[in-house]
């Protein structure tokens, strides 16, 4: 997929999934724009970037307070003028009910994962190109859970119904999608020993027989991003390799529930 010219916006995008996300569509042409948290991870990020021949800028800041929101809102159009893509992938979690999750934590967490999106789109609302849009990374615990895990899957719950509101307020202008990753090795990208480091049991509980990369919820993102796709909106798409099609009972290829 070419985006050659096209100005990209990341969240979260010094490490991880959005690290691959930002290189991806650097790779193909764009121009991308990153926040996060880790000053460090985002400058040599950029800077390794800039130095494969790439266009971007970064920004550290947290996106769970509103005036870095606005001011790297402010940074983007200031150096870019226009937004094709915006790729709402920051979040994290503080846990649950059992560990102790408070209000503060749990308020902390929403800011992040929808709040954030939320103002981004409207921040950036006026300033989108034709054929614009926009994808939230949700996940597979919007609707499956471990126990205490309540803040994050409020969050990944909130972005998912998020996208379908978005898609339908923004209709005509910018189309709304999300994906929702399961198991995915953040650093398999960058690791040659990722296929050995797995059990079994853990990539063939996995239909297609491995856990997942970065790369590839990039390559799902770039396909919402590209205009051949423009008939596709308000949807999610779920990159997990099968792992929640699959049907478990007791007895069933050796597992067996024990409770405690």
């Amino acid at each position: 997929m070419n985006f050659k010219g096209k100005i990209c916006i990341v969240t979260g995008g010094a490490n991880g999934i959005g690290l691959r996300i930002v290189n991806e569509f650097a790779k193909s042409g764009a121009k991308v724009a990153f926040i996060d948290l880790d000053k460090n991870a985002g400058e040599k990020t950029l800077a390794n970037l800039k130095a494969s021949g790439g266009d971007g800028l970064f920004y550290w800041g947290d996106i769970a307070a509103k005036a870095v929101l606005e001011n790297f809102a402010e940074q983007v159009i200031a150096a870019c003028g226009r937004v094709d893509y915006l790729i709402n992938n920051a979040c994290l979690s503080r846990k649950g009910i059992i560990s102790g999750c408070d209000y503060d934590d749990f308020n902390y967490v929403l800011k992040v994962g929808v709040t954030a999106p939320y103002m981004l789109a409207k921040l950036f609302q006026p300033h989108f190109n034709a054929g614009g849009a926009i994808v939230n990374i949700s996940s597979t615990r919007a609707s499956m859970s471990q126990q205490d895990t309540e803040s994050y899957t409020a969050a990944k719950g909130g972005i998912s119904a998020l996208t379908h509101a978005l898609a339908i307020s923004l209709s005509g202008k910018v189309r709304v999608n999300s994906i929702s990753p399961g198991w995915i090795d953040t650093s398999a990208d960058f690791d040659p020993d990722y296929e050995s480091k797995y059990s079994f049991a853990d990539k063939n509980q996995h239909p297609v027989r491995r856990v997942g990369k970065p790369l590839d919820i990039a390559h799902a993102v770039m396909f919402l991003c590209d205009e051949e796709n423009g008939f596709i909106t308000g949807e999610n798409i779920t990159v997990d390799g099968g792992m929640t099609k699959q049907m478990i009972y007791s007895d069933d290829h050796g597992w067996e529930y024990n409770l405690k």
